[in-house]
Parts: C-alpha cells; structure tokens; sequence
C-alpha cells in the first residue's frame, strides 16, 4: 500500500524560505571561511592548501590550527579583541543615553511632528556611509569645522585634537548607529498604553518612578534589540576606525583587512573572523534567553 505524501502547506514555505535564505547566504559562505581557517598559508592562487586531498585512492584531510595558535598566543591579538569589545560598548551605552530620550520624545509627539522626527532620523540612509564619515573627517581636523568655529567663537586658544584618535572613532560609531538604537526603541514605545503611565501618576508616582516602574520595563525589548544592532556591527567596524582612527586604533575589522589584503594570509584573517563571529554568539544568545524569559513572563 502507498501512502500519499504530505504536501507542505503555504505557512510550511513560508517558515522554510527565510531558513533557506539564511543558510544559503551566511551558513555557507561561513563554513568557507572555517575552511579556510583550517588550511594553510602558501605562495600561489589561492593562497591557502586545501585542507582534503584525494592521492592513490587515499583521502588525506589536513587540518591546520596555525591561525588559531597564534590568536591565542599572541598578545596583539587579544588586545585587538578587548579593544574592539570595549569601543563597541562604550558606543552601545553613548547610544542609549543619547537614543533613549529621542526615541521617547518622537513616540509622544503628535502624529505629523512625529512624522518629520521619524524622517530625521532615517534620512542619513540616503547617504553613503563613507561620505558621511568623510565628512566628519572634514569637521573633526585641526583645520576643520569645529576647531575654526570654537576658536573663532574664542573658547579654544589651539585646535583640539580629535582627528585621529579613539574619540574621534567614537563620535563616528555613535553617529552611524544611534539610528539603529533608535528605531527599534520607538517602535516598542509608540505601541506603549499611556493609560498604564496615567494610572501610575494618579497613584502618585513620580517621573522617575514612573519611568523606573512602568516605561523601562515594557520598553526593554526594543531597548535590547536596539543595543544588540548597535554591539555587533560596532565590534568589527572597518571604514570609521580606518578613516577616523589613528594608528593605535585597532579593531578587529582593520586586522582582518590587514591579514586579507596586506598580508595575504587568508587562513589567518579567516581564523580572526571565526573567533569573532563566535565572541558575538555570545551578546546574540543572551538576547535570545532574555526574550524567551520575557515572553514566558508576559504569558
């Protein structure tokens, strides 16, 4: 007897297209990095060994942990990591500090205000990333915009040095991601019921009880999303530091360029790129638990 098989439904393809799209377009151009990782450095096209070799009927794999030992081994390495790690968090918090208050002064403005706000802060997307961070090298020069305007205004008697340096790098970072704290935040407090804040000040609260009691809470799943947005892409940032940074600015995304291009030793930037995509699994999975946690709360 044949038993007819189950056609997968409309709801079936669309779970399964997203899972195909993922694997398609990150697992698998991952797993070729971990290849690369994997094999070793050589002088030809490509520059790496294949890690499996087929001779005499025999398969042969060759896994080298070079790039891996000499992350581990190395300090430059490590300091590249706790440097990226801390820069990347110094912006997440500058971000929520500065996006929190706008994304909650956007959500309670009246709908046609709010309208323009939104436009404001979604209009540098128009914009190249890379002429919008050339132009904060043109503000943040000695001979820039800002030196020529606070020593025309006579508050500096000398131009302040910014360009070049690690705070240079982090009013580039905030700049390009306060945005994507932003806009996660006011999506999750535009749906926030004022009744709830209503209620809490006609018991008595105050503001900051309020805010401490009521908002924070119920907002702190766009807060969380926003600041995962604004963490990992910080951590292996590449154009900002390179143009704004100086020379002791290292971050993960300027070595990895460096072992690429400068270097050409793939296996190495391949193994730089594996650590790192596993350091943000971490930051990613706590995510995921807090969400899990907070939707077992909300049933």
């Amino acid at each position: 007897m044949r038993w007819p098989l189950p056609r997968p439904s409309a709801r079936q393809w669309a779970i399964w297209v997203p899972y195909l799209w993922l694997a398609l377009f990150l697992l698998v151009p991952f797993l070729l990095v971990l290849k690369i990782s994997l094999s070793d450095l050589q002088f030809g096209i490509p520059p790496y060994t294949p890690i499996a070799t087929l001779e005499d009927d025999t398969l042969q794999l060759a896994l080298h942990l070079r790039g891996y030992v000499l992350l581990f081994t190395d300090s430059l390495y490590a300091a590249v990591y706790l440097n990226s790690v801390k820069m990347a968090l110094v912006t997440t918090v500058c971000c929520v500090l500065i996006g929190y208050p706008l994304a909650w002064q956007i959500a309670r403005s009246r709908p046609e205000i709010r309208n323009l706000l939104l436009l404001g802060v979604i209009l540098p997307f128009w914009t190249s990333l890379l002429l919008r961070v050339y132009a904060w090298v043109g503000i943040l020069r000695n001979d820039g915009l800002l030196n020529n305007l606070l020593m025309g205004l006579g508050l500096i008697d000398s131009p302040l040095e910014i360009y070049r340096t690690d705070l240079a790098v982090y009013v580039g970072l905030v700049y390009a991601y306060l945005p994507f704290f932003i806009l996660p935040l006011y999506a999750n407090l535009v749906k926030l019921d004022q009744r709830l804040i209503e209620a809490a000040h006609d018991l008595g609260a105050r503001p900051w009880a309020t805010f401490r009691q009521v908002v924070l809470p119920l907002s702190m799943p766009g807060a969380v999303a926003g600041a995962m947005l604004v963490f990992i892409p910080s951590v292996g940032e590449y154009v900002i530091p390179e143009m704004l940074g100086g020379a002791n600015t290292l971050m993960m995304g300027r070595v990895m360029w460096n072992e690429f291009f400068n270097n050409a030793d793939w296996p190495m930037a391949a193994a730089v790129t594996c650590v790192m995509v596993l350091l943000l699994l971490v930051p990613l999975t706590l995510f995921q638990y807090s969400s899990a946690r907070q939707l077992e709360r909300s049933r």
